[in-house]
């Protein structure tokens, strides 16, 4: 239950999350093992006819670090290297474990991550800086807004509608030449690439409720960014 929530709250598919506890079981000797995962919880027996254990998963950011980890540790138990205390102390280790990187250190990515998008979808290098400011302070504000409104699609729309403002004052006042540019590079890090992807994966695994879920929640999510984004040039 540990190592699925630990993949579960990281961003992992529902498919991999299932597979990983099925494997594991077997190799503590439960070979009926029962595993059905949502994006929103995990249910768990040790047999058809067994009690069940529900674990409810409410937040689900992005570390791929800690599901290489857990598949690591999965490895091992499935290879017979360590026995069920050991790997209870590794998860418990990985699942209290410290983000990989401080929020500034995302931040700072994201600044980065918008300049060079800007820069691929054909934009001119005045657009660069311009860029990485509104994608570092679109970031910020879907960072915080995410903490204090608990909402990920409002901390979304706030985020982009600062961006598309901030864009609009960048160019209107020199700074930078194509606006679309410029926006176009600064909402990527808010685009959710990693959800579209586990949609269809989970999809083409056969996990219809997790795919048509996660589909869902990136089609919100891109609502939200083109919203925030469309609704600076209702007032432009």
């Amino acid at each position: 239950m540990i190592a699925g929530k630990i993949m579960l709250m990281s961003g992992a598919e529902t498919h991999r999350v299932e597979d990983t506890m099925h494997r594991m079981a077997r190799a503590f000797g439960v070979e009926s093992a029962q595993v059905h995962a949502t994006p929103t919880g995990i249910n768990f027996s040790t047999g058809v006819a067994e009690m069940n254990s529900f674990l409810r998963i409410s937040k689900r950011p992005t570390d791929l670090n800690k599901i290489a980890e857990v598949n690591k540790i999965s490895r091992r138990v499935t290879a017979g290297e360590l026995d069920m205390d050991e790997a209870y102390v590794l998860l418990r280790e990985i699942e209290l474990a410290a983000p990989g990187y401080t929020p500034w250190v995302q931040i700072v990515a994201a600044a980065l991550v918008s300049g060079c998008f800007a820069i691929m979808f054909k934009g001119e290098w005045v657009d660069f800086l311009p860029a990485c400011l509104a994608g570092g302070l679109g970031f910020v504000v879907m960072f915080y807004m995410d903490r204090l409104l608990e909402i990920r699609f409002l901390a979304e729309f706030f985020a982009a509608f600062v961006i598309g403002v901030s864009s609009y004052l960048f160019v209107s006042n020199g700074f930078g030449m194509e606006l679309s540019k410029v926006i176009i590079g600064a909402v990527m890090p808010l685009v959710p690439g990693l959800h579209i992807t586990n949609a269809i994966r989970d999809l083409v695994a056969g996990h219809l409720i997790s795919g048509i879920s996660k589909g869902i929640e990136a089609t919100l999510t891109a609502f939200a960014i083109g919203a925030g984004v469309s609704l600076i040039f209702a007032f432009v």
